[in-house]
């Protein structure tokens, strides 16, 4: 097979780079820049991360970079950190089988770029670069691929997928981050391997969703998912919603309008998880109304955060970016109509401070979510509320318990309670007392307030 050739612009390779192919050929080896870094750099996009390939053994590699970290070693990869940024070097090798899904059962070391190049998952990751001359190697068409704008499969695409069950979510991955098409065999080729894909464990799922959050339209990844029976198997929650219609708020189907939801969503990863899985809760609640002539879904809410909670435990997402996702499904409904001081301090109270911020997004991505109907004064209530809002917190409002004047000692001390659920009780009383009235929250008169609210619990 005749490599294709190209001239690579080297300038933008930071000279810790060269300075490792410079030790590898010192010690008699040869390198070569390879995968991601050399794709986005063809493509002019910024490069976190630079690989480098080459024909020394993993032994030989310890002994040339001593303080190398063996971060996987049995497969000839090492990490060098140089000035604070981590590079890897990997030997040339080519693969067995994967019984896993995940991992090849066995490597065997090669001396061929080639060779190597072959093993890899698409052609826009098979390019690799010499550092010495700018040469690019691509045996492969990748950079046709590129320039094409097109995620194509190295080889026959059923026995790359077959080996590595986490190709087909970054082929969909690709599709929304580089905004690039699906070869059609390449797409024809997922189904048939989804059962190597059910062998890819909940984390890396986990963490292909959240690096696919950070493509401008993630929802082109999830079309694919849904498209091709990823989805049906990672998440089949959300494709109750596909052709369940809406009501006369909505010109989208619950599906859609979910994904471009997620779209419309400015803010981090989980931040947009949280706007995919929103509306969740619809097609579980759907019913139609015989009074407006139109559908409802009373309580999606809180049904949606039902079905979040267990999505988001079995894609192993942490306790904290679980709770967060659940508390913005549940909390992600509202309108503001003139609120009252007290209403405002209320709604602070029940999603949390610190959930203000997510909700403002997550609302007006809800908003531009609606399709053709959405106009951009309907974003005009949300600005109202954010202006209530820091009106209320400027205030120092009490909005949570430890804000009150008193404390769980200060009734133990004055009202001779015992440590138990009474105190959390009381407490909690006297804060919704200082919602309503902020002027209340003064020891005497919380004091006065907690003695006739615990007569009132132990009667």
């Amino acid at each position: 097979m005749s490599l294709q050739t190209r001239q690579f612009d080297l300038a933008h390779v930071p000279q810790d780079v060269f300075g490792i192919c410079d030790k590898l050929a010192a010690a008699g080896k040869r390198a070569w820049i390879v995968g991601g870094c050399v794709r986005d750099s063809l493509l002019g996009k910024a490069v976190a991360d630079w690989d480098v390939a080459t024909d020394a053994l993993p032994n030989e590699l310890m002994k040339i970079f001593p303080r190398a970290i063996p971060t996987g070693l049995q497969h000839g990869t090492v990490t060098l950190v140089v000035r604070g940024h981590h590079y890897e070097i990997t030997t040339l090798r080519g693969e067995t089988t994967y019984s896993d899904g995940r991992r090849p059962d066995a490597v065997h070391f090669v001396d061929d770029i080639a060779a190597d190049l072959a093993r890899r998952d698409f052609t826009i990751n098979a390019i690799a670069v010499d550092p010495r001359t700018g040469t690019v190697i691509d045996p492969f068409g990748g950079q046709t691929d590129l320039d094409a704008k097109i995620v194509r499969a190295v080889g026959i695409a059923r026995e790359r997928f077959s080996e590595d069950g986490l190709r087909v979510l970054r082929a969909a991955r690709f599709s929304a981050t580089l905004e690039f098409e699906l070869d059609p065999d390449t797409f024809a080729a997922i189904e048939p391997t989804l059962d190597t894909y059910r062998k890819v464990s909940a984390e890396r799922v986990r963490d292909e969703w959240v690096k696919t959050m950070k493509a401008k339209k993630p929802s082109r990844a999830f079309e694919v998912m849904r498209k091709s029976g990823i989805l049906a198997v990672t998440c089949p929650e959300l494709l109750e919603g596909v052709d369940v219609e809406q009501n006369k708020w909505h010109s989208l189907d619950v599906w859609n309008h979910g994904m471009a939801c997620m779209d419309a969503c400015v803010g981090d990863p989980i931040l947009r998880i949280s706007a995919l899985l929103h509306d969740v809760g619809k097609p579980r609640t759907r019913a139609f109304s015989e009074k407006t002539q139109d559908y409802t879904f009373y309580d999606h809410d809180k049904v949606g955060a039902e079905i979040a909670f267990p999505i988001a435990n079995r894609l192993r997402f942490s306790n904290d970016e679980r709770d967060r996702i659940v508390s913005l499904v549940r909390n992600h409904l509202f309108h503001y109509d003139n609120w009252s001081d007290a209403a405002v301090r209320r709604w602070i109270k029940r999603v949390g401070k610190e959930r203000v911020e997510d909700l403002y997004a997550l609302n007006e991505a809800d908003l531009r979510g609606k399709g053709p109907i959405f106009k951009e004064t309907d974003l005009a209530a949300l600005q109202l509320l954010r202006g209530h809002v820091e009106k209320v917190l400027a205030e120092g409002a009490a909005l949570s318990t430890r804000d009150l004047a008193v404390d769980g000692n200060d009734l133990m001390k004055e009202l001779g309670l015992e440590r138990g659920r009474i105190i959390g009780d009381t407490l909690n009383a006297l804060l919704e007392i200082v919602i309503g009235d902020p002027a209340a929250n003064e020891r005497g008169v919380l004091l006065q307030q907690a003695r006739e609210i615990v007569q009132k619990l132990r009667s």
